[in-house]
């Protein structure tokens, strides 16, 4: 008789879609209704906090672990209408199984991206750092474990829960740590180096030892069981590194460069993570590790890895992973914690995991010679928790390792760690980012001879070209050690799990170590590396990996520690095939204006209508026609010291036109108190100009012409006459009157913004320049001012 009432009790199935309102159904009494709603209101909430957590620059995943917590029955769970509405107990199962199936690809996409090739490459120093942030913090894991299991969590079986407790305590959260490293540009610094490298050996060991757990916490009492399972599970990765990887290593050569990756190999590739994840689940580890290690062997070369992390991550990232935040969070009740005994116990694991982490990090690393404050900014590194940490716990609760108390008092043992991460790290952590004051920070100079250093920066492939051409131009005579190019791919760090994968190339591309692996498999540094053993050119291809919104001090503080003389930008518009400009986005716009305001040297910004073609054009077969019009002022004499240090290469020919007012209506020429400073600037400009008249470096490759005009009918014609040229330099802020009324595109000045209109010209590239001025920057300059000052003095003395 019993039976019956169990069945009537039991919550009925949810049936997947309803027939509507109209039919008088409750859409949330069907699953796909419900799911979807659960899925809004989960993204929405997560993202919005996320967003008011920005100005504290906390990663996502702090927002996506409060907001599950939020959910759930900590705050708005409290009220049982809502959760029987929204969280009811009969869709639970479909949540949980569909926030473990995007968990499981997003496991995926963070083993595609996690180089296993460079985590065996890991220093001896990065390694044992890497054990110490892991042996210590596991033993006071395991000593908490017993305070534990002898208060709240009574009766438990005490060998799975100890392992349990270790694995919690000592876990390193990779991609969370890539994330908080990118956000404070410490990235490619030697503390940020040695964090990732140690990171990800903390990510291999705890996925062991989570392993071991889970084979110890099965529910047979027999001591061959987790045997079993670890034997079977060490078979299986075996299995995967014989079988699968050529699988994938087959499909991945059959992908070359530049072709589209075939929807079957894509597939294929998902079919194999799903099957390898029912295999883990079938031994009785977790599917999870399945679809890691499918990750892990995957082939990182060529387009196949990258198409695959493209494919998934937006719907996986974005969508399905934040319901796992939302499944935790439901299951987390911090109103479990009560008493002066319960919270003692959380400030107790609190401090024990920070102790654990930051101790044996820091002991390790001063035991390596590392600096005590570099070192303690490595312990607090260390001491990211995350996603992974939120899988164990889940795992150990759903195991029944974990109860309600304990897996709360965790949950918020790794909200509060991670939070704490980056505040921690700004008092402890400053890094010196500005370089030694340096003399060279313009073209213009006094000993010629001396080295040019420029930094080159990029968006795409699209720009390489172009940039490669003008630096050929830029290169003089060619002697060995006169031109210095640092080539900065500027990398736009998203909330995308693939910003991983940038992690790895800025280790040895980034800022501010250059590369150093003698086969790249970045193509754009390939390009760059191919030009520089081709001609007497040093090239230094870097990586600037940020939010847009910053990436400006990573251009400016690297200009600054290269002591480069000019930083070249590539303009945030590109030419289309019918001649107009279009525009790659607002964001990149906003970067020049940034670089231009608070850049340390000379700025060039290069609108780029095909400088030499599609590729880059050998010596020999250099052939470029440049023009450099002449109003006067700083910007304009930096310019045309750029284009006499061109005319150095002997396919370069070099046309100086200089604009005359014929009236006082052209020039800025105006009354009061700035014409004294007006005349000395024209003096100044004589001055220059008379000096490069007597250069000898322009020889026949250099014509000067003078063109008297009355206005800007006359200004637009001459320049109109001479646009089948290849390239112009202009002054960013010449003397002259605007010559298109519009108003965009300010960072150009009066004449690029004129030159870079589809109207002017399509075939001829513009290069404009900005000048340093010394006078207007606060920064210390060595007492050998720059060549700039001395031509104001040179002036000053002449009136």
């Amino acid at each position: 008789m019993a039976s019956p009432n169990v069945t009537r009790n039991c919550p009925a199935p949810m049936t997947a879609t309803s027939n509507g309102a109209f039919q008088n159904e409750n859409p949330l009494d069907y699953a796909l209704p419900m799911i979807i709603l659960q899925i809004c209101l989960v993204v929405v909430f997560t993202r919005l906090l996320a967003y008011l957590l920005k100005p504290l620059k906390q990663p996502r995943v702090i927002a996506e672990i409060i907001g599950g917590i939020l959910l759930g029955p900590t705050a708005l769970g409290r009220s049982k209408a809502y959760l029987d509405t929204i969280f009811p107990e009969k869709s639970m199962t479909v949540l949980d199984t569909l926030a473990n199936l995007g968990l499981l690809f997003f496991l995926f996409l963070v083993g595609l991206e996690l180089d296993f090739a460079a985590i065996r490459k890991t220093g001896k120093k990065s390694l044992l750092i890497a054990l110490a942030g892991i042996s210590l913090p596991f033993i006071i894991g395991v000593g908490a474990s017993f305070v534990l299991s002898s208060t709240i969590s009574k009766g438990v079986h005490q060998l799975p829960f100890i392992v349990f407790m270790g694995v919690a305590l000592s876990i390193t959260a990779f991609p969370v740590l890539a994330r908080i490293l990118a956000e404070l540009k410490l990235l490619t610094t030697d503390v940020g180096r040695m964090a990732m490298s140690a990171a990800g050996v903390n990510d291999i060991a705890a996925w062991i030892f989570l392993a071991l757990a889970i084979a110890l916490s099965g529910p047979d009492s027999s001591p061959l069981v987790p045997l079993w399972v670890l034997l079977s599970g060490s078979g299986f990765v075996i299995f995967a590194v014989l079988v699968i990887k050529p699988i994938l290593g087959y499909m991945a050569k059959r992908c070359p460069e530049g072709e589209p990756v075939k929807e079957l190999y894509v597939c294929v590739t998902l079919t194999l993570v799903l099957a390898a994840s029912f295999l883990t689940d079938t031994i009785g580890i977790h599917a999870l590790f399945g679809a890691f290690v499918v990750g892990i062997v995957t082939p990182k070369e060529g387009p196949f890895c990258r198409v695959l992390t493209e494919k998934i991550e937006d719907l996986v990232s974005g969508l399905l992973l934040p319901l796992y935040f939302a499944s935790s969070g439901l299951k987390t009740d911090v109103t479990t914690i009560r008493g002066a005994q319960s919270w003692g116990l959380l400030v107790l694991v609190i401090v024990t995991t920070c102790f654990g982490k930051i101790a044996g990090t820091v002991g390790a690393s001063m035991a390596c010679k590392v600096p005590f404050r570099e070192a303690m900014a490595l312990g607090v590194l260390m001491n990211t928790k995350g996603l992974v940490e939120l899988i164990v716990l889940n795992i150990g609760k759903d195991r029944k390792v974990l109860n309600d108390q304990v897996f709360a008092i965790l949950v918020l043992m790794a909200l509060v760690t991670t939070f704490i991460t980056t505040p921690l790290l700004l008092a402890i952590y400053k890094p010196a980012r500005k370089g030694a004051p340096y003399k060279h920070r313009t073209i213009q100079r006094k000993d010629h001879d001396s080295e040019l250093r420029i930094l080159a920066c990029f968006h795409s492939t699209r720009n390489i070209p172009t940039l490669i051409n003008l630096i050929e131009s830029s290169r003089g005579t060619g002697q060995k050690g006169r031109l210095c190019v640092y080539a900065m791919h500027l990398m736009e760090l998203s909330e995308r799990s693939s910003a991983i994968a940038m992690v790895h190339k800025a280790r040895y591309n980034g800022l501010p170590i250059w590369n150093k692996i003698e086969r790249s498999t970045d193509q754009m540094v390939i390009a760059f590396e191919g030009y520089q053993h081709l001609r007497a050119v040093a090239v230094r291809p870097m990586t600037a990996i940020s939010d847009l919104s910053t990436i400006h001090e990573d251009i400016c503080t690297s200009a600054h520690q290269k002591r480069v003389a000019m930083i070249l930008l590539p303009f945030h518009k590109h030419q289309r095939m019918d001649g107009a400009m279009e525009s790659i986005g607002h964001a990149f716009h906003e970067v020049n204006k940034r670089v231009l305001g608070q850049a340390p040297c000379s700025v060039g910004i290069l609108v780029d209508r095909g400088l030499g073609g599609a590729s880059h054009v050998v010596a020999s077969e250099v052939d470029y026609k440049i023009v450099v019009p002449f109003f006067g002022g700083l910007d304009d004499r930096e310019a045309l010291a750029y284009g006499m240090k061109m005319v150095e290469h002997p396919g370069i020919t070099l046309t100086i036109l200089k604009f005359v007012a014929a009236r006082g209506t052209l020039m800025r020429f105006e009354k009061g108190e700035e014409a004294e400073d007006e005349k000395r600037e024209k003096e100044i400009d004589e001055e220059f100009v008379r000096e490069l008249m007597n250069d000898p470096r322009g020889n026949e490759s250099l014509a000067y012409e003078e063109r008297v005009v009355e206005g800007k009918d006359d200004i637009n014609a001459t320049l109109k006459a001479t646009s089948k040229c290849n390239l112009f330099v202009v002054g960013r802020n010449a003397a002259v009157m605007p010559l298109v009324n519009s108003t965009d595109c300010p960072e150009l000045g009066p004449v690029g913004r004129y030159m870079s209109s589809s109207e002017f010209s399509t075939t001829a590239s513009v290069l404009v320049v900005q000048g340093y001025d010394s006078a207007a920057d606060t920064r210390p300059v060595d007492e050998d001012e720059s060549y700039e000052q001395s031509s104001r003095e040179i002036g000053d003395s002449t009136v």
